[in-house]
């Protein structure tokens, strides 16, 4: 239907009323309201036509002011326009005028409302008001013949689109916005008349369905009206919303379009309001809702929060459908947290899992769940008064769908690596978040993309990295043993807890300035033991070698060679000294030999030279290649006992030409 308007439009000669008649019959079928429910949708892609036909009608007119090739500016004004454009402007509004029906004729002429200003400057100031006498009825004498718009839905929709094409075309003419609201308040008690319920029974719809169907055009007429509207204009719409009686509807778009300060500075007044309204018409827990949804973003006066968190409750706790209760309830957990300690917290949340776990209600409001626990880690960034709070861990079992799970545990893990600035060694925090990173671990599969290893690996590693015991190494060490055996199918983890063992053991070596002790020597031992287990178990091959090298380089600086090599100095020499120098002198190659061969070669205890220097080797003192560096290490991996790194790269250095 676009594509046919436009090529009638860009056509030198326009035609009469025809040109109409697409908008005229789409815009006709606003008034017929046998099929009530669908009358919001239906309002939404006739107006989108009928915008799309005013867009067009006004480009139209726009290219025919165009003299000499030359365009008209954005602001230009009626003495711009040449006479041909004007004529054919006029004729639009001719052919607008002739059709009979007041619903077809008001909404094609607000479409082209904007084409006023190639008549008179005042000509959209004059428009609008007769605009919004045609929809009320009254005050006009043309519009007084038609007696206006009879339905209150129709009207109410006919009143938004008004507002919302006045808002586009002329901003700064709120008159008629506020004509549009008051003459609403006029007419807002035909809602509850005979008509309309004779309406509603012959449709079989219940009043609590009918009256959220005025929501969308209620709220966009409030959202006009309140764009940098003064105070004052919001406080006497508000005393006029008071006097009407049964007006949730009413209080609902008031409290859903205007600032969120204006409505948290009179909050009580509002739930004032919301006592007084009915409950049979607008359920009340919406508008506590509405009410709670502008709590969380500004702040309501300190000496009423807590009245105003007793008042919402009493009404949410007694609510018996869980789907009603859980809706509002997540908006009110945000207040609370924002304003309260874990204390009220804990409160809401053991009477949320009241509610929730009979029947499984869960099950259907896993999203209102997830958007309450996002709304508490929000807040609670200190995770040892997050976990010490009774109920949340109990919360937390209510995911029992293991995608749910998984996210929320995600959401936690993110929480807490980007909050905790300092390692933790608190127990409570440990055992509850190796609890969550050990359900994020086993939710991978066969399945499991890339990408969410990726993921996952990240959020555990971060959690690693953040566990400190201080000075008690040997705890530390248990905590990466552990930590190895919940999380064995993500290599990346692995990886992260090979590096932290053997940083653990180069902090002791720093701590013992590099003069063990019986004890300390053993825990290094351990250290290089649990790397040496855990290694074989990694997938890449490349991974492998470099943590083998690096785990190598730390069971070297810590003296913890093989037990061949482990025998003192003095049996050494009672046994066969000679025998251990043939030993190493056969895995010597033609390259020079190494720091490491060195030290293989000195006596324990023995001072060494520091530096990087060359040592004479059987063929002179040349530079080592990064391959005989990997070969130099590879012989220092066999004197460790290194046996299934070096079976695995003695083929791709023999094939390079080295001998052993």
């Amino acid at each position: 239907m676009a594509a046919g308007l436009r090529n009638s439009l860009q056509s030198q000669n326009v035609p009469g009323l025809q040109s109409t008649v697409p908008e005229k019959h789409c815009s006709k079928l606003l008034s017929d309201t046998s099929v009530i429910r669908f009358y919001p949708s239906k309002f939404v892609l006739i107006t989108d036509i009928l915008d799309t036909f005013g867009k067009l009608v006004y480009e139209r007119i726009f290219s025919m002011c165009m003299d000499n090739h030359s365009i008209l500016p954005d602001h230009f004004s009626p003495e711009n326009v040449n006479d041909t454009a004007k004529e054919t402007c006029l004729n639009w509004f001719f052919k607008i005028a002739s059709i009979r029906e007041l619903i077809p004729r008001f909404y094609v002429e607000a479409s082209i409302l904007k084409c006023n200003k190639f008549l008179s400057k005042t000509g959209i100031s004059e428009c609008l008001p007769r605009l919004t006498c045609m929809v009320r009825g009254i005050g006009d004498p043309l519009a007084c013949m038609v007696r206006g718009i009879g339905d209150p839905l129709v009207s109410v929709y006919a009143r938004a689109y008004l507002c919302r094409v006045g808002m586009e075309v002329a901003p700064h003419l709120k008159e008629s916005l506020n004509k549009n609201f008051f003459d609403f308040l006029l007419t807002f008690k035909q809602i509850h008349g005979d008509t309309v319920q004779n309406q509603l029974v012959l449709q079989g719809v219940e009043l609590p369905s009918y009256l959220p169907l005025y929501s969308p055009a209620m709220d966009w007429i409030f959202q006009c009206i309140s764009y940098h509207a003064p105070e004052a204009l919001l406080t006497e719409m508000m005393e006029r919303c008071k006097k009407l009686g049964n007006n949730a509807l009413l209080l609902n778009s008031v409290m859903s379009a205007f600032r969120a300060e204006f409505i948290a500075t009179r909050s009580m007044d509002f739930i004032g309001m919301i006592k007084e309204c009915d409950e049979s018409g607008f359920p009340k827990h919406l508008l506590f809702r509405s009410l709670g949804l502008n709590l969380a973003l500004a702040d309501p006066p300190e000496s009423d929060r807590l009245q105003i968190l007793n008042e919402a409750w009493k009404v949410i706790t007694k609510l018996k459908n869980p789907q009603d209760y859980v809706n509002c309830a997540e908006v009110w957990v945000e207040y609370t947290c924002k304003h309260f300690t874990k204390r009220e917290v804990n409160t809401v949340l053991a009477d949320v899992i009241k509610h929730m776990t009979p029947d499984r209600a869960f099950e259907d409001s896993y999203p209102q769940l997830q958007s309450i626990i996002k709304k508490v880690i929000a807040h609670f960034h200190d995770f040892s008064v997050l976990f010490s709070v009774e109920k949340f861990l109990p919360f937390l079992d209510m995911f029992q769908k293991e995608s749910v799970r998984v996210e929320v545990c995600k959401c936690i893990m993110e929480v807490f690596i980007k909050h905790q600035q300092e390692p933790t060694k608190d127990p409570v925090i440990l055992n509850a978040l190796l609890h969550v990173c050990k359900t994020m671990h086993d939710s991978v599969n066969a399945l499991t993309l890339e990408d969410e290893k990726r993921m996952l690996a990240y959020l555990i590693n971060g959690f690693i990295k953040m566990v400190s015991f201080g000075r008690d190494f040997e705890q530390q060490l248990s905590f990466y043993v552990e930590a190895r055996s919940m999380f064995c199918n993500l290599e990346a983890v692995l990886v992260q807890l090979i590096h932290s063992v053997n940083r653990l053991a180069m902090e002791t070596r720093k701590v013992m300035k590099g003069n063990h002790s019986r004890k300390t020597a053993a825990f290094v031992r351990a250290c290089v033991a649990y790397c040496f287990i855990t290694i074989p178990s990694l997938v890449g091959i490349f991974t492998r070698l470099n943590l083998y090298l690096h785990s190598g380089q730390v069971a070297l600086a810590n003296q913890c060679l093989s037990q061949g090599l482990q025998v003192p100095q003095e049996q050494a020499k009672t046994e066969d000294p000679a025998a251990s120098e043939l030993f190493l002198e056969g895995l010597s190659t033609r390259a020079p030999i190494s720091r490491q061969d060195q030290l293989l070669r000195v006596p324990l205890g023995t001072e060494h030279t520091t530096g990087s220097q060359q040592i004479e080797g059987r063929e002179g003192t040349t530079p080592l290649s990064s391959l005989s560096r990997r070969l130099v290490s590879l012989r220092a991996s066999l004197c460790f006992g290194l046996w299934p790194f070096a079976v695995a790269s003695a083929p791709l250095l023999c094939w390079r030409g080295f001998r052993f």
